[in-house]
């Protein structure tokens, strides 16, 4: 079976120098996995299994790639070792396509709605501020006119970081003193997008975890305010997810997704770990759209997720 990406040739080039530290640790593994063997037989599953949640996969994942592989053992009686790699790609594309639905979009592809708003959440230090600016870059690039609103009031630092970005893109930035009202900020935003005939909004909002009731009042009211000035406002919550922290990206998961009704994912930082393999887990676990990863730190290093090139990335020889 043919597996086609849709990334360009550059891009696949980025995702591959991306993904090499993940690839490397999970390409040691493999060959241990398979050491020996000529067919995947049970030894090979359980070496197999023990790659996958060594790679930040996640348990339930895994077992579920593993179930995949087991029914195509049984099926085709004898299943060389040789062609693990490519079984393993086939059954993780096969298993991401259903919670990826809609995510493929491009950032020249003509918006539904306009102003587009954006609604970004995520602990701090996750690169969220980063993912912002390098989404404003990709779509003033792509011809649309962009703007960012500071809604994350509880940092001084948090406000400048996102001035430093926002003037380093060329995009304007809303903002207010900080202690702010956030939801006073988003409403400014919105205001302002419309009376500048902007296409695309995007609303930071504050990264703390350590009370998951006051998060989610904090957010409901950003969203109430916001539909005042554009009724669908958002039309995508956004969670920033640093991949390097592996199993921790989940827990986070976890506690944003009970505070907001998040409808996609950023997974950041995945140049710098060898726990690439974290994407493919909270994908599935969450059911939820991973819609872009970010592989380095230049502006142009946040890429649209396609599990099709990013499992061909993972899993293919040198």
């Amino acid at each position: 079976m043919a597996l086609l990406g849709f990334l360009g040739k550059d891009k696949k080039e980025s995702l591959n120098k991306g993904l090499e530290k993940t690839k490397e640790s999970v390409f040691h593994k493999l060959s241990r996995a398979v050491a020996g063997k000529s067919k995947v037989d049970e030894e090979v599953l359980d070496n197999l299994e023990e790659v996958l949640v060594s790679s930040d996969v996640g348990v339930e994942t895994t077992l579920r790639i593993i179930e995949r592989i087991e029914a195509r053992v049984a099926r085709d009686k004898y299943l060389n070792t040789s062609e693990l790699n490519a079984i393993l790609k086939e059954e993780i594309v096969a298993l991401l396509e259903k919670n990826q639905t809609g995510s493929d979009s491009d950032f020249s592809q003509a918006l539904k709605n306009v102003p587009y708003v954006i609604m970004v959440v995520g602990v701090n230090g996750a690169g969220k501020t980063t993912t912002i600016a390098k989404l404003a870059y990709q779509f003033k690039s792509a011809g649309n006119k962009v703007l960012i609103g500071a809604a994350d009031t509880f940092r001084a630092a948090a406000i400048d970081q996102l001035q430093i970005w926002a003037d380093r893109v060329g995009v304007p930035l809303v903002k207010q003193q900080m202690g702010s009202d956030p939801a006073s900020v988003a409403y400014d935003t919105l205001r302002s997008a419309v009376s500048t005939e902007t296409d695309v909004v995007i609303i930071d909002t504050a990264g703390r975890l350590h009370n998951k009731i006051n998060l989610m009042t904090e957010l409901s009211k950003i969203k109430r305010v916001m539909e005042k000035v554009i009724p669908e406002a958002p039309h995508e919550v956004l969670l920033v997810l640093d991949g390097s922290t592996g199993q921790n990206a989940f827990e986070q998961a976890k506690q944003f997704t009970a505070a907001t009704n998040v409808t996609a994912m950023a997974i950041t930082k995945l140049d710098g770990t060898a726990k690439g393999g974290v994407v493919i887990g909270i994908s599935d676990q969450f059911k939820i759209p991973v819609k872009y990863i970010g592989i380095g730190e230049k502006l142009e290093d946040l890429l649209l997720f396609n599990r099709i090139d990013f499992v061909d990335s993972l899993f293919s020889e040198k």
